[in-house]
């Protein structure tokens, strides 16, 4: 039988189909390679992991507690406190940047109700440039959740990567300058096995990072599921460390609240000054793929993991 005879039918069926709305799907490699560049065909616009904060919401009535007790966790200095808008719409939020040896905070007191979708968003990248970044992640493959927008003292916008994981990039007129950190910290992402890969590879592409390690059979006692595995994937790049857990979702408290581990140089000494500071242990020290770890939650609510690698 002649081949085209069979092809020429099937088009046929396409083109039907198309033209009543219904769209088959793609393969992988195309959808993927014809619509998104390849790493190389994307601009470098991290600046450094010590730019790099993590965004905590808190209570106005917790601020001075929860930035007393990280520091004294973890020493270092804050800013100081002013009221700011910081979102494109009408808001009124006490702002403080913490600087500590081991990651930066942008901390919130808002005074206003939150607008949508700003406490969403788990960290703030520093970028070369906010429009060319904007467009990279785009490119690569993540959604705009909020344009770019000035701010006080610069430009910011919101992104999101497929599985959800949402965070700021932000761009300053005059351009900070920070010693690097003694520790860079993780930030520590959740996602589900539909969505790992795809998050990885785009994530990758517009970082221009690298996986270290992924290992599809660890320990699920890492994150309170013993008996059980999971993929652990740790990524480096010039933003900093993310360590991505590919799990089921179900999660027993406080994993997964946690947006950031930090590694500290001694686990035990740092716990007893954290706990002297008022910040509650969740879940004490233990073994870990890399060394120990535990979890803590400061005043105000803020759930944190604490590392020390293995020497």
């Amino acid at each position: 039988m002649n081949l085209a005879c069979i092809q020429r039918p099937a088009r046929v069926l396409v083109a039907a189909l198309a033209a009543l709305g219904f769209m088959l799907p793609a393969t992988g490699a195309f959808a993927d390679d014809a619509q998104y560049p390849s790493a190389a065909q994307t601009p470098v616009v991290s600046v450094g992991p010590q730019y790099d904060t993590t965004h905590v919401y808190v209570a106005n009535d917790d601020i001075d507690a929860f930035v007393n007790s990280f520091l004294a966790t973890f020493g270092g200095k804050a800013s100081p406190r002013a009221v700011f808008t910081v979102t494109p719409t009408p808001s009124k939020t006490a702002s403080q940047y913490v600087q500590t040896p081991v990651g930066m905070l942008s901390v919130f007191a808002f005074q206003t109700p939150v607008p949508y979708p700003f406490g969403n968003e788990r960290t703030g990248y520093l970028v070369t440039d906010i429009d060319k970044a904007v467009r990279a992640a785009r490119a690569s493959g993540a959604d705009v959740l909020v344009e770019s927008f000035d701010d006080p003292i610069g430009k910011d916008a919101i992104i999101q990567w497929p599985g959800g994981l949402t965070m700021q990039l932000y761009w300053h007129t005059k351009a900070p300058s920070y010693a690097p950190l003694d520790y860079v910290p993780d930030n520590r992402v959740y996602v589900s096995k539909y969505e790992a890969q795809n998050f990885i590879k785009r994530f990758l592409r517009f970082s221009h990072g690298k996986i270290v390690a992924d290992n599809h059979r660890a320990d699920g006692a890492e994150i309170g599921k013993p008996g059980e595995t999971i993929r652990r994937v740790r990524i480096q790049s010039g933003f900093g460390n993310m360590l991505v857990f590919v799990t089921d979702g179900k999660l027993p408290y406080p994993y997964g609240r946690e947006t950031t581990g930090y590694d500290v140089p001694d686990l035990d000494a740092t716990l007893a000054k954290a706990q002297a500071a008022g910040v509650k242990l969740l879940v004490p020290a233990a073994q870990n793929a890399e060394g120990r770890t535990a979890m803590v939650e400061f005043p105000g609510g803020y759930v944190a993991e604490l590392h020390q690698r293995a020497k």
